[in-house]
């Protein structure tokens, strides 16, 4: 059943009152629905407001949430099946500008013995692993490198995509559009014209965080602010290029800027619908990962990250909200498997990617550093134990193979479980110059 919007809204500027929230909205809490009449909004598939999503937020039990989510999750996908994705992230640089906070991948100096570009014939060998473990996509992303000019990018694309024309390039993130905007003079829509020319598929949603610049200023002073992420997504959807959204929470932000960060995403995805008939197709939330970054050594250290029982509640609130975005992923590099499982209760149909190679979040201290790739019977095994039937997709949410629930029947259908051997690493100055020696 269709979820009722009325109207889609125009794409605009965002504006909150000197209280972060947004002007009209009534703040008046005792004046609205109770959580179980929200939540019967939420099974007659209504739309609920901000006000409403407060609520639920600051007052709704967790089983209460998952009843409303999974409501939400069956009136937009409805079934058991939960999917999940055979990719790689790759890397093309470490080397990055913008000196986050919460980032232990980068170095800002492009001469230190740990910064790399990597070569052609790097990006190369793990897009071929990839394709050895039946993988769809890769999500290549890397930082804002000053040394690269504007060309490096689309002859990047396009010697991916005519050397390797099977599988399909998700790559950079709004942030990086800008640093291209920067070296080129090229406007947003143009960069991403000029890739797509090239064979680029995909704007993944990294650098989202937290969609409120109260935040953003914080914890990413040089990074671009909330308007700019938002306009770059608005100008992929006029593209029609593939493109999801994502949010990073435990930045010591409040329940309104999440909740400010959710508004926006649900106002360019109905703005974008309208306007193109294409949007975000999913949804990924994930907490922030402090280990071997500034924010690990400051002050309030232990007041940043967030609890599974936290990530849970806000996924949930987040699949309530978010009525007009079809899928929602559980994050398991981070989260680990257990509360991702729990995730698919909590109104998640997406068990995420196999991650066969990760370093920007693992840097930081997430579980992919310690176990970085989840192979596929083991993603088949979590998704079973929580009741639900596993399917391979592909970044556009088609069904690549359909598995049953008997176990027994994957193996004539499963790719490779592993590689013959151990998967490519990255080309650092510091190798470079063993070679070069």
């Amino acid at each position: 059943m269709p979820i009722s919007t009325g109207t889609y809204p125009v794409h605009r500027s965002f504006t909150s009152d000197k209280d972060g929230f947004y002007k009209g909205d009534s703040l008046n809490l005792t004046s609205l629905n109770s959580i179980d009449e929200i939540i019967a909004k939420v099974e007659a598939s209504q739309r609920i407001s901000y006000d409403e999503a407060m609520i639920l937020y600051q007052k709704a039990t967790l089983l209460q949430l998952g009843r409303a989510a999974n409501a939400r999750r069956q009136q937009l996908v409805p079934g058991e099946t939960v999917t999940y994705l055979i990719d790689r992230n790759i890397n093309y640089t470490n080397v990055c500008n913008s000196d986050c906070s919460f980032c232990a991948f980068y170095r800002h100096d492009p001469d230190h013995p740990e910064a790399y570009v990597n070569p052609n014939h790097i990006i190369g060998k793990k897009i071929e692993e990839t394709l050895y473990l039946g993988g769809t996509r890769i999500l290549m992303q890397g930082g804002h490198n000053d040394t690269l000019p504007w060309h490096y990018y689309l002859d990047l694309i396009e010697w991916i995509h005519s050397n390797y024309p099977d599988i399909e390039i998700n790559s950079f993130s709004p942030s990086e559009i800008d640093q291209m905007v920067k070296i080129s003079g090229l406007s947003r829509g143009q960069v991403m014209q000029e890739l797509k020319a090239q064979g680029w598929a995909g704007l993944p949603g990294g650098g989202g965080e937290i969609l409120d610049d109260e935040i953003r200023k914080r914890v990413s002073p040089k990074k671009q602010r909330t308007d700019g992420w938002l306009d770059c997504m608005h100008e992929a959807h006029k593209l029609g290029v593939t493109t999801t959204a994502t949010m990073v929470i435990g930045f010591r932000e409040e329940i309104r800027h999440r909740l400010n960060h959710l508004q926006r995403i649900r106002d360019l995805q109905d703005a974008s619908l309208r306007d193109f008939g294409n949007g975000f197709n999913a949804f990924i939330s994930w907490t922030v990962q402090i280990e071997n970054t500034p924010l690990e050594k400051s002050r309030f250290a232990g007041e940043y990250g967030a609890t599974p029982h936290e990530y849970l509640r806000h996924t949930a609130v987040a699949r309530i909200f978010l009525d007009n975005i079809p899928h929602h992923q559980a994050s398991w590099p981070t989260q680990g498997e257990k509360v991702a499982s729990v995730a698919l209760h909590l109104g998640c149909d997406d068990f995420g990617s196999t991650m066969i190679e990760e370093n920007v979040v693992s840097a930081a201290g997430a579980r992919t550093a310690v176990r970085p790739a989840m192979d596929v019977p083991e993603i088949h095994r979590q998704i079973r134990e929580a009741g639900f039937v596993p399917a391979q997709r592909d970044s556009g949410y088609h069904i690549v193979r359909q598995y049953t629930a008997d176990e027994a029947e994957d193996s004539a259908q499963m790719p490779p479980a592993e590689l013959p051997a151990e998967p490519t690493g990255n080309f650092t100055n510091q190798i470079a110059l063993s070679v070069l020696n």
